[in-house]
């Protein structure tokens, strides 16, 4: 089997000047979990140039969906920005990634801690109604540099809790907590600083992070996983090390060790 197939564009939104996303159609024989990625690919200069993408899109839908950021004068990105409803794109047909659900130990409350477009794998996670039987509360932390780049705000807040399928679990479980660290907003700081500080548990009224009940997922940049890393083996988590080894946490290993 080859390892792309040929999907079209349906739909393209641009957030901002740096954060652009983009829904393609779905092989219909095409599988992948929650939280995975995919390797998309472009056509340029007569060669094929490929990069790893999150499917924000839930594995049930008939579509597939991508958020981006706009890298100046990116090899891969610069070309992604432009494309257009109805232009081809190379998907590839074999999903990996280390955000799922299996490699999570069993707990009572679930946190998914992104940066930036660290956000995408928990768009497609948060709408797993398997996240919502194994916990009783799941907690999405986005950070961002500016407003602007909370990117999915208002499906959040509004449109995901509404919706048929899954919106009674969100309303029920879901607590979603967007920060910035360079504007003024309701919620100011790095994730790091939310934790060690206390303040993002005095915002949400929940405790403080439990290794015993509670569990992590991490998607975001180099130096936020590291960062998140280092306070949560002190406080005594224990990172899943590889695909099928359970653990307190997983991180998405791909986007790092490049």
């Amino acid at each position: 089997m080859a390892p792309y197939g040929i999907e079209e564009v349906l739909g393209v939104h641009h957030w901002n000047d740096g954060l652009f996303s983009f829904r393609t159609t779905r092989s219909p024989g095409l599988r992948f979990e929650n939280g995975q990625f995919l390797m998309l690919g472009l056509d340029v200069g007569g060669r094929p140039v490929t990069r790893a993408y999150s499917v924000a899109s839930p594995n049930y839908a008939d579509y597939l969906e991508f958020f981006s950021i706009k890298v100046p004068d990116g090899t891969f990105t610069t070309h992604l920005q432009n494309v257009q409803p109805g232009d081809p794109i190379l998907v590839g047909r074999r999903p990996t990634g280390t955000l799922v659900l299996r490699d999570i130990l069993p707990g009572r409350r679930l946190f998914l801690f992104a940066t930036g477009t660290g956000l995408a794998p928990f768009l497609s996670v948060i709408r797993d109604p398997e996240i919502y039987e194994r916990f009783e509360t799941v907690v999405l932390v986005h950070g961002a540099r500016t407003v602007a780049e909370l990117a999915y705000r208002h499906f959040l807040n509004e449109s995901l809790p509404q919706q048929d399928f899954i919106g009674e679990a969100v309303r029920e479980k879901l607590i979603y907590y967007p920060t910035v660290t360079r504007e003024s907003f309701p919620n100011q700081g790095r994730i790091t600083e939310l934790l060690e500080s206390g303040k993002l548990f005095s915002d949400i009224g929940q405790p403080a992070l439990n290794p015993v009940e509670d569990r992590a997922m991490l998607c975001g940049s180099p130096a936020m996983l590291a960062d998140c890393r280092a306070l949560l083996d002190g406080r005594g988590f224990r990172m899943s090390r590889h695909i099928g080894d359970a653990g307190d946490y997983v991180i998405e290993r791909a986007f790092v060790e490049k």
